[in-house]
């Protein structure tokens, strides 16, 4: 019989063995330190590196309360992944979360984000965090710190996984509920960028199905396919937030997955539906295409899509125009999307008219 090897005739197996290379690692850090340094805003303590970021709450509150919101970017990392396109799917990360603390009247303070991959490649991580920075400063919060894991044998090769969250800040007395919205009040639509973050299953599977090539333009787009679905998603802060104080705002919606039926009504109080006027918009052309080319019906289209409508705003009686100038005047497309209206047990929360 051959001589056991004993333990230390066994080839010594470093972590780099195992696929983790912590180097690289420690280069990232030192690569993504600046992009989040450029987020800085008042309140921001300490850099990256700490075991948790710092934070100290701006003055000026009588009542703070904090907001908080996660999310992911869903099946478009797949087209972004597959495209080798990574510089903006860090702000639709951003957008996501930032967009759905601003339903209740919160500014963003701050953001953290969890990047994760098979193999660590530092230039493609880079990139996803150069958007997330961008989007960070859109919002205007701060990337305070994040986490980046390497797990090789989980992810296939060129793949990685995103989430993140953002804490936000409101006035307790003026956070934007609901409670106040009523029969008669008017519903504000703010334009989407695009398909924003939400229904690319569906997009994927068009896209396969019918055949079609990211880099070509197809009619009714002027622009490459691959351009249109990795359009990163509108943040709407800075042009929501200003409106608070100048107008009767008592409810709004991020239009997400699950489109408008699923997601305008969420604030409303029992008894009232949305009414939308679907002859007051039409939609873009990335989802006529879409809707075309896959043979997917209207209410298929408005279930699963944004359609074109990213934002909604529900306001006072007779201020829905004033509000439409006001955002017109920024060079914002935003239009009178429909009205609240009372409705029976029987009837649903949302109809189109």
């Amino acid at each position: 019989m051959g001589k056991r090897p004993t333990r230390n005739d066994r080839p010594k197996l470093t972590y780099r063995d195992a696929g983790v290379d912590v180097e690289e690692g420690d280069r990232l850090v030192d690569e993504i330190g600046p992009l989040a340094k450029a987020t800085n805003i008042p309140g921001v303590m300490g850099g990256l590196g700490g075991f948790g970021g710092l934070f100290r709450l701006p003055g000026g509150y009588r009542e703070p309360v904090l907001v908080s919101g996660t999310d992911g970017v869903g099946t478009k990392l797949k087209l972004a992944q597959e495209l080798r396109r990574h510089g903006t799917i860090g702000i639709d990360l951003v957008a996501m979360c930032a967009n759905d603390v601003l339903v209740q009247g919160a500014k963003p303070l701050f953001f953290l984000d969890y990047y994760a991959t098979g193999k660590l490649e530092v230039p493609v991580a880079r990139d996803v965090i150069r958007g997330i920075a961008d989007g960070c400063r859109e919002a205007g919060c701060a990337l305070l710190g994040g986490e980046t894991a390497e797990m090789p044998g989980f992810y296939r090769p060129g793949e990685y996984d995103l989430a993140g969250f953002v804490v936000g800040i409101a006035e307790r007395r003026k956070l934007v509920t609901g409670q106040r919205i009523e029969a008669g009040d008017e519903i504000v639509a703010i334009a989407s960028s695009g398909i924003h973050s939400n229904g690319y299953s569906l997009v994927r599977k068009i896209i396969e199905t019918a055949g079609l090539h990211p880099e070509r333009a197809y009619a009714p787009l002027k622009i490459p396919l691959g351009d249109a679905v990795l359009a990163p998603t509108r943040i709407y802060v800075k042009t929501v937030l200003p409106l608070l104080s100048r107008f009767d705002i008592r409810g709004m919606a991020h239009i997400t997955g699950g489109g408008l039926p699923g997601n305008l009504p969420r604030q409303f109080p029992a008894k009232l539906r949305a009414a939308v006027n679907r002859s007051s918009w039409e939609f873009p052309p990335v989802f006529r295409l879409l809707q075309e080319r896959g043979n997917v019906d209207d209410r298929e289209m408005l279930a699963t899509f944004n359609c074109g409508v990213g934002f909604c705003l529900i306001v006072k009686k007779g201020q829905g125009q004033k509000i439409v100038r006001a955002l017109r005047a920024r060079r914002e497309n935003a239009w009178l999307l429909g009205l609240v209206e009372k409705r029976s047990r029987k009837d649903e929360d949302f109809v189109l008219c």
